[in-house]
Protein backbone atom coordinates (compact mmCIF):
# COMPACT_ATOMS: atom_id res chain seq x y z
CA UNK A 1 0.00 0.00 0.00
CA UNK A 2 3.08 2.42 0.95
CA UNK A 3 4.25 1.60 -2.94
CA UNK A 4 1.13 2.55 -4.48
CA UNK A 5 0.80 6.19 -2.35
CA UNK A 6 4.57 7.04 -3.34
CA UNK A 7 3.85 6.11 -6.49
CA UNK A 8 0.27 8.45 -6.58
CA UNK A 9 2.39 11.28 -4.80
CA UNK A 10 4.96 10.92 -7.07
CA UNK A 11 2.78 11.41 -10.45
CA UNK A 12 0.75 14.35 -8.52
CA UNK A 13 4.71 16.50 -7.51
CA UNK A 14 5.26 15.58 -11.07
CA UNK A 15 2.33 17.02 -12.84
CA UNK A 16 2.27 19.69 -10.43
CA UNK A 17 6.51 20.62 -10.83
CA UNK A 18 6.18 20.07 -14.09
CA UNK A 19 3.02 22.09 -14.96
CA UNK A 20 4.04 24.64 -13.08
CA UNK A 21 7.92 24.98 -14.52
CA UNK A 22 6.60 24.72 -17.99
CA UNK A 23 4.01 27.51 -17.99
CA UNK A 24 6.50 29.23 -16.74
CA UNK A 25 9.40 28.68 -19.19
CA UNK A 26 6.51 29.50 -22.01
CA UNK A 27 5.82 32.72 -20.79
CA UNK A 28 9.38 33.72 -20.32
CA UNK A 29 10.22 31.87 -23.89
CA UNK A 30 6.69 33.92 -25.21
CA UNK A 31 8.31 37.17 -24.10
CA UNK A 32 11.34 36.40 -25.86
CA UNK A 33 9.66 35.68 -29.13
CA UNK A 34 10.92 32.26 -29.04
CA UNK A 35 9.17 29.78 -30.62
CA UNK A 36 8.60 26.44 -28.94
CA UNK A 37 6.77 24.51 -30.87
CA UNK A 38 9.78 23.15 -32.79
CA UNK A 39 12.15 22.59 -29.52
CA UNK A 40 9.92 22.32 -26.66
CA UNK A 41 11.23 18.78 -26.26
CA UNK A 42 14.53 20.24 -25.41
CA UNK A 43 12.65 22.56 -22.77
CA UNK A 44 10.45 18.79 -21.90
CA UNK A 45 13.90 17.18 -21.33
CA UNK A 46 15.86 20.08 -19.20
CA UNK A 47 12.29 19.96 -16.92
CA UNK A 48 12.64 16.22 -16.38
CA UNK A 49 16.55 16.36 -15.32
CA UNK A 50 15.47 19.52 -12.92
CA UNK A 51 12.54 17.05 -11.51
CA UNK A 52 14.65 14.13 -11.45
CA UNK A 53 17.55 15.98 -9.24
CA UNK A 54 14.94 17.43 -6.98
CA UNK A 55 13.19 14.25 -6.33
CA UNK A 56 16.01 12.36 -5.43
CA UNK A 57 17.46 15.30 -3.15
CA UNK A 58 14.66 16.13 -1.37
CA UNK A 59 11.01 14.57 -2.60
CA UNK A 60 11.96 11.09 -1.97
CA UNK A 61 13.10 11.47 2.10
CA UNK A 62 9.38 12.93 2.78
CA UNK A 63 7.37 10.07 1.91
CA UNK A 64 5.45 6.90 2.04
CA UNK A 65 8.14 4.87 0.99
CA UNK A 66 11.13 3.59 3.39
CA UNK A 67 12.27 0.42 1.41
CA UNK A 68 15.79 0.35 -0.17
CA UNK A 69 17.49 2.99 -2.77
CA UNK A 70 16.95 5.83 -0.71
CA UNK A 71 20.18 7.58 -1.85
CA UNK A 72 21.03 11.12 -2.55
CA UNK A 73 22.62 11.70 -6.11
CA UNK A 74 26.15 12.90 -5.24
CA UNK A 75 26.67 16.61 -5.06
CA UNK A 76 29.08 16.76 -8.24
CA UNK A 77 26.67 14.17 -10.18
CA UNK A 78 23.72 16.85 -9.27
CA UNK A 79 25.91 19.53 -10.06
CA UNK A 80 26.24 18.02 -13.80
CA UNK A 81 22.80 17.66 -14.41
CA UNK A 82 21.56 20.86 -13.17
CA UNK A 83 24.27 22.41 -15.54
CA UNK A 84 23.05 20.59 -18.11
CA UNK A 85 19.40 21.12 -17.81
CA UNK A 86 20.08 25.14 -17.83
CA UNK A 87 21.81 24.48 -20.62
CA UNK A 88 19.34 22.93 -22.71
CA UNK A 89 16.96 25.75 -21.30
CA UNK A 90 19.13 28.18 -22.97
CA UNK A 91 19.55 25.67 -26.05
CA UNK A 92 15.94 26.50 -27.34
CA UNK A 93 15.98 29.95 -28.04
CA UNK A 94 19.48 29.98 -29.26
CA UNK A 95 18.34 27.17 -31.37
CA UNK A 96 14.72 29.23 -32.54
CA UNK A 97 16.52 32.71 -33.26
CA UNK A 98 19.65 30.75 -35.57
CA UNK A 99 17.32 28.64 -37.31
CA UNK A 100 14.60 29.90 -38.04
Amino acid sequence: MKVLLELVRIAFIFVFFCGILSVLINYVYSKLGTNTDTYGWIVLIAILILFFVLYRNKFQFSGWYTGKGREKIPKKVSKVLITISILLLLLCPILSFFLS
